[in-house]
């Protein structure tokens, strides 16, 4: 499954600037400036995607029943309702200074430049492009100061450790999708012991992928840029604007899983070709 894309909309930042000077700005002015809701359209299709190429690598279920599985998870997300979620969260969480400050960032060259950079990684795409280049891009900054960077980068983030709570999701709203087509609930509360048994195991791996994410999505930012955007990060404001849409998105992804799984059921005679 590809984990990489999941990590995208949790990258976001805000500079800190006095805000007592703007006029008052709100959620929605700032994700219009974010590169977010460019990222939350793509989230039906990367969780489709992402699921079905799951299924079909696995083998478990023939391909046309992993395109069926694909298309409810599709319909199971709605970019308008992750980004109405977003819009109340950040309301409710920050002030309106933060969300001023979070907004002036969006409006700088830098932030212009690596929000474009984050929009074209994130799409389904893209992934192709970051697994081929990954070898070359880990031998290319190997020891360099972008490689130093990182360990920074993942912190200020939560990216690895956000992606592992989104990975064991999707592996459950997988497993969701299984045990409704074969009617086994034991595998599925089997695979959720066994995911949670494996979280470190799962770190190393999703930190390695997450890397190569972030090589591959700010290749052609600077390490002057990629500070910035740091400081940015780890500024008050920015920090706070990150925990709430990283918490924000997760829960929209996870709080459609059970529907999934009821849905699913539907199609349990024909992917088992049974017939009634």
């Amino acid at each position: 499954m590809r984990l990489i894309t999941l990590v995208k909309p949790l990258l976001v930042a805000g500079l800190l600037l006095s805000g007592t000077a703007y006029a008052s700005t709100d959620a929605r002015d700032v994700l219009a400036a974010s590169p977010i809701d460019d990222i939350v359209g793509q989230y039906p299709a990367m969780m489709s995607q992402g699921i079905r190429d799951g299924l079909k690598q696995s083998g478990q279920v023939p391909p046309m029943v992993a395109d069926t599985i694909g298309y409810v998870v599709s319909s199971s997300y709605r970019a308008e309702d992750i980004e109405r979620k977003l819009v109340a969260s950040l309301d409710e969480s920050l002030t309106n200074k933060q969300l001023e400050e979070v907004h002036a960032w969006y409006q700088t060259p830098v932030a212009q430049k690596i929000s474009r950079a984050e929009i074209a990684a994130s799409a389904p795409a893209a992934w192709s492009e970051v697994r081929s280049r990954a070898g070359e891009l880990n031998e290319a900054y190997k020891g360099t100061t972008r490689e130093k960077l990182f360990d920074r980068f993942d912190r200020a983030s939560r990216a690895t450790e956000t992606t592992v709570d989104t990975t064991i999701a999707v592996q459950l709203g997988l497993a969701t999708a299984m045990a409704a087509l074969s009617s086994d609930s034991v595998h599925y509360e089997r695979l959720r012991q066994r995911l949670e048994n494996q979280r470190g195991m799962l770190q190393g791996m999703v930190g390695q992928q997450v890397y190569d994410s972030y090589l591959y999505t700010y290749r052609d930012i600077s390490v002057q840029e990629l500070g910035l955007y740091l400081d940015f990060l780890e500024s008050e404001s920015g920090k706070r604007f990150t925990e709430v849409v990283t918490e924000s998105i997760q829960a929209s992804i996870t709080d459609p899983i059970e529907t999934i799984g009821s849905q699913l059921a539907r199609f349990r005679n024909f992917g088992t070709g049974e017939s009634r």
